[in-house]
């Protein structure tokens, strides 16, 4: 077995071998190291290798296996971390000149969750300040590149562990999602990204406890390494008030029997949201009948997204103003601009701005909730378009409609976000230049499990599914 073929394996497939004693968690985080060292000076995936402490899990990961002792669901698989989450002993800037040489003494939960399940933390993966933005760039450490084409985004803010997975550089990725910061990156590169229930993945630590807009969650090659990668890190915990318990086992035995036979399906291509450009409709309009040769009942349909503009901008600036805004009097020139213009708009909002927001976001819901007592999924394009020039901070028109705002493009996405739905994208195909087009599939009020079944039967009749990009 080359040491191309442990770069690309599932992580599944690397849990069995680990266990068979066929291959060792050594063999593999070496090999994923030198596969960081040569490609990713191309592409800046990672902007911290802790080179040192992988290998020193990774023996201690060979030894507990060779002992024979009870193994975690991810005993030996190498993971990356986003550098908006904290590792301890690791560095963790948030992608901010504010926190350039910082080295938090503690792990986030997340991180617990997956060094506890035996996964080996490669390093910190790039992102743009503090996750704000679709393009992943930032002034520490400059700009991470499509491994489809140099010359383009990777999406954000989850940019960097997507183009890790893309390009061999691990199998899993941890990663957060705000407005589409899983599946953005996740469709420009080709991978899977699960953004689910807020609460479902428990979040510490965070100065906004009580918040239902962003999530952490799985980033992987694979529907099934996602399920796999979900099972270890979902669950309640006292420190995070709006988490809850779930039985992990059902992620699980979802991949293992995918179906969409019976469903109802519905497909839009747009949402009612956002302007999609032509190729990203014309690769994704293979889907609904794709699904409908698996057994579903597909019909063209998509819930009332009315005020869905509002309910973001609103929310995105209050959330913004309360997590960043005591940063601004002495950080304000080092800080990118786009953000600290979101915390500023946050600061002019009134009592009655985010009544109304709450009001919006609450009917909106109930449209959405009575949507699915017809429907058992929606599946639409996870972009608008396709990635566009990395050196673009974000695109300002959308099938040659202008965008009103910077986060216009990304409504396809964020309208999951608002109303609080698990989505995942999956590869639905590739536009006429070769890049990755990806498929949005969202499934009701906590339904992961249906939603990953879906996925993993989609994934399983595509034979182009897992194509690596030319790097």
């Amino acid at each position: 077995m080359t040491a191309a073929d442990l770069c690309f394996m599932p992580a599944a497939a690397l849990v069995r071998l680990f266990r068979r004693k066929t291959v060792s968690p050594l063999e593999v985080t070496r090999a994923v190291l030198d596969r960081i060292e040569a490609v990713n000076p191309l592409l800046n995936a990672y902007c911290t290798v802790a080179t040192d402490s992988a290998l020193r899990a990774a023996r201690a990961a060979e030894r507990a296996a060779m002992r024979g002792e009870r193994l975690g669901l991810l005993h030996g698989v190498p993971v990356s971390i986003k550098d908006l989450t904290e590792t301890k002993g690791i560095r963790t800037t948030w992608g901010s000149k504010i926190f350039e040489n910082h080295i938090p003494a503690e792990d986030a939960l997340v991180v617990e969750r997956l060094r506890a399940a035996g996964a080996i933390v490669l390093g910190k993966t790039n992102t743009p300040e503090f996750g704000s933005g679709a393009n992943t760039y930032n002034a520490v450490f400059g700009a991470t590149r499509n491994p489809w084409n140099p010359k383009l985004t990777c999406g954000g803010s989850t940019g960097g562990g997507a183009v890790a997975l893309a390009t061999g550089m691990g199998p899993l990725a941890e990663g957060s999602d705000l407005g589409g910061s899983l599946r953005t990156p996740a469709a420009f590169c080709g991978v899977v990204g699960f953004r689910t229930s807020p609460g479902l993945v428990a979040v510490h630590p965070t100065p906004l406890a009580w918040d239902t807009y962003g999530v952490h969650g799985p980033m992987a090659r694979t529907v099934g390494d996602t399920a796999l990668m979900l099972a270890a890190i979902a669950g309640p915990d006292p420190r995070a008030p709006i988490s809850y318990p779930v039985d992990p086992r059902e992620f699980l035995r979802a991949v293992e029997r995918p179906s969409v036979r019976g469903l109802r399906i519905a497909w839009s291509p747009d949402l009612g949201v956002c302007p999609v450009d032509p190729e990203i409709r014309r690769v994704t309009a293979t889907a609904p009948r794709l699904f409908e040769r698996l057994g579903a009942r597909v019909g063209a349909a998509h819930p009332d997204f009315s005020g869905v503009l509002d309910v973001v901008l609103l929310s995105r600036g209050a959330r913004q103003a309360a997590a960043h805004a005591e940063k601004l009097a002495k950080w304000r020139d080092v800080m990118q601009e786009s953000l600290v213009k979101n915390i500023e708009y946050g600061l002019t909002l009134t009592a009655d701005d985010i009544g109304r927001c709450e009001r919006l976001r609450t009917a909106l819901w109930h449209r959405v909730r009575e949507f699915y007592a017809r429907w058992d999924l929606i599946i639409a394009p996870t972009t608008a378009i396709s990635p566009f020039p990395v050196e673009l901070p974000f695109p300002t028109d959308v099938a040659g409609k202008p965008m009103t705002s910077y986060i216009e493009w990304l409504l396809p996405t964020y309208c999951f976000t608002v109303v609080g739905v698990p989505a995942i994208t999956v590869p639905c195909g590739f536009t006429g230049d070769g890049l990755p087009v990806g498929l949005q599939i969202a499934g009701p009020w906590r339904g992961e499990a249906r939603v990953l079944r879906a996925a993993a039967a989609f994934e399983a009749a595509q034979p182009w599914a897992h194509l690596r990009p030319p790097i």
